[in-house]
């Protein structure tokens, strides 16, 4: 059956692109659930990040592994498994496992272990070359709202340092970082992070629907969005398409103006 193309749509770059990115968060699925996904939404995936110390567990990580790059996904490893190897003095032969058991990503992050941001570009700077960095900026303790003037050296010295992507912290509940409390959006944090490194270098940790709208009306269809579960791929791309109603009436305005 052919694909469906009676609708007027924003555009969306086929992958490889660097913008509109959809970055998941794998749990530690088993490779059946993700051939699974991958059958209908590999198409709309990006970025997928193999949480926190799962891959260290995971007997089928190289199943998976090979799965994903059969589907042109790129894996990523989550940062706190590389916190914790840096804490026990043992980044380097973390990122050589990475490195070997296929990860074309990593994760460099400070929100678990003590590592000031020094130390935080130098682990950047070790790991590049061999991987695509993603570097990870913000508070992952709930109820520590640091404060946004905070967040743009970070990120622009995170960039400086070789990471091509900065990440929002937000955590797989949406209730730090980025977030309040009650889920909220810090729109101080965000405009920003925006300001200081251009919003296409910044991937949104978003893992509530509700958040994940906010972004798509404030940045549209092309905006980064990080941390959205395995069963919500299909959904953030309808909010990118303005195919929910969280997003149909700012697509149907933008349609709808024209020139004066």
């Amino acid at each position: 059956m052919a694909d469906p193309s009676f609708l007027d749509l924003p555009a969306r770059a086929a992958k490889p692109r660097s913008t509109g990115l959809t970055h998941v968060l794998d749990p530690g699925v088993p490779p059946g659930a993700a051939a699974d996904l991958l059958a209908s939404a590999a198409a709309h995936v990006d970025i997928w990040k193999v949480g926190w110390g799962t891959a260290y567990v995971d007997a089928a990580l190289p199943a998976k592994l090979e799965l994903l790059a059969g589907h042109g996904v790129p894996a990523c490893l989550g940062g706190t498994l590389l916190e914790i190897a840096f804490a026990q003095g043992r980044a380097r032969e973390c990122l050589a496992w990475a490195h070997d058991a296929g990860f074309a990503m990593v994760e460099v992050s400070r929100g678990t272990v003590d590592m000031t941001p020094a130390e935080k570009r130098a682990l950047i700077g070790s790991a590049v070359g061999r991987f695509t960095v993603l570097a990870e900026v913000g508070a992952k303790s709930p109820g520590e709202q640091l404060a946004a003037r905070t967040w743009p050296a970070e990120a622009r010295a995170d960039l400086d340092a070789g990471a091509s992507l900065v990440v929002t912290e937000g955590r797989q509940s949406g209730t730090v970082g980025t977030f309040d409390a009650a889920g909220r959006v810090r729109p101080d944090v965000v405009e920003a992070v925006a300001a200081a490194v251009g919003v296409h270098r910044v991937v949104f940790e978003a893992p509530r629907s509700a958040q994940q709208a906010w972004f798509v009306r404030r940045f549209g269809p092309d905006v980064n969005l990080g941390n959205v579960a395995l069963s919500d791929v299909l959904s953030v791309e309808t909010l990118r398409l303005g195919l929910r109603s969280d997003t149909a009436a700012t697509r149907q305005d933008a349609a709808g103006a024209g020139p004066a």
